[in-house]
C-alpha cells in the first residue's frame, strides 16, 4: 500500500484496536497469478504469534481455501472514508481529496479443520459479535445436530501476523487551521462515515497540540 510518511500508522496497539472495530475484512491470496479475494469477518487474537492472529472460517465449497494453505495471504481491513470538498480548506488552490483509514495485514494462510476447532471457532464468532446484544444468542440455543450440519460446510484457518501497513489519511500534510475547518465542515454535513472521519482527524490534532 503506498503510504506517504505523514500518513502511516506504526503503533500495534491502535492497529490492533483497528482490526477489532472494522474486522470485516476482504482476504487476498494469489492462485497460478491470478487474485482471489473473500469477505469475511475476521477475529484478532493479540497476544499469539509475534504480532498477533486472525482467526477465521469461510465456506467448504469456497475453493479459496484449497489453494491459499501455507501462502502468504492479506488481509485488507478498513475504516470511514470519506469525501474533502477543496473549499472546506478556505482557501485558494486546493483540490478535493478522499480521506480513509486502512490496515494491511500480512500472514501465512494456516488451514486448521479440526472438528473441535471449528466449533470453537464458531463459538469464538458469536460470542464477540453477540455481546452488545439485549439477549444475547447463543451456539447452544440451537439443536446439537443443526450445528453439526453447519460445521460440516466451514473450514477453519489462522494467520499469524507478520507484518502490518497501517494508513489514516487525514489531511496530516495540510495546517492545523486547514484540518480544524475540515473537520467543522464534516461535522456540518453530517452522515456516519463524515462525522468518525471529523472525531479520527481531532484526535491528531489533540495529539500535536502541544507540538
Amino acid at each position: 500500500m503506498y503510504t506517504p510518511k505523514a500518513f502511516s500508522e506504526t503503533d500495534e496497539t491502535k492497529l490492533h484496536d483497528f482490526i477489532e472495530q472494522n474486522s470485516f475484512a476482504t482476504v487476498v491470496t494469489v492462485d497460478n497469478g491470478t487474485a482471489v479475494a473473500s469477505h469475511l469477518p475476521l477475529l484478532l487474537s493479540r497476544n499469539d504469534g509475534a504480532h498477533g492472529r486472525l482467526i477465521g472460517h469461510m465456506a467448504r465449497a469456497n475453493p479459496q481455501w484449497q489453494q491459499a494453505s501455507g501462502r502468504q495471504t492479506l488481509s485488507i481491513f478498513t475504516g470511514p472514508h470519506a469525501y474533502i470538498s477543496p473549499t472546506w480548506y478556505e482557501v485558494e488552490n486546493a483540490v478535493p481529496t478522499w480521506n480513509y483509514s486502512a490496515a494491511h495485514v500480512y500472514g501465512t494462510f494456516r488451514l486448521d479443520d479440526d472438528r473441535d476447532r471449528r466449533r470453537e471457532i464458531v463459538r469464538q464468532y458469536v460470542e464477540s459479535y453477540e455481546a452488545t446484544m439485549d439477549k444475547p444468542w447463543s451456539v447452544d440455543n440451537a439443536d446439537a445436530d443443526f450445528i453439526d450440519c453447519l460445521l460440516d460446510g466451514i473450514v477453519g484457518f489462522e494467520i499469524d501476523i507478520e507484518r502490518f501497513e497501517g494508513k489514516w489519511k487525514l489531511n496530516q500534510n495540510h495546517d492545523r487551521a486547514k484540518r480544524a475547518n475540515v473537520v467543522r465542515a464534516l461535522r456540518e454535513a453530517g452522515g456516519e462515515d463524515r462525522v468518525q472521519i471529523a472525531d479520527l482527524m481531532s484526535r491528531i490534532l489533540d495529539d500535536t497540540s502541544g507540538e
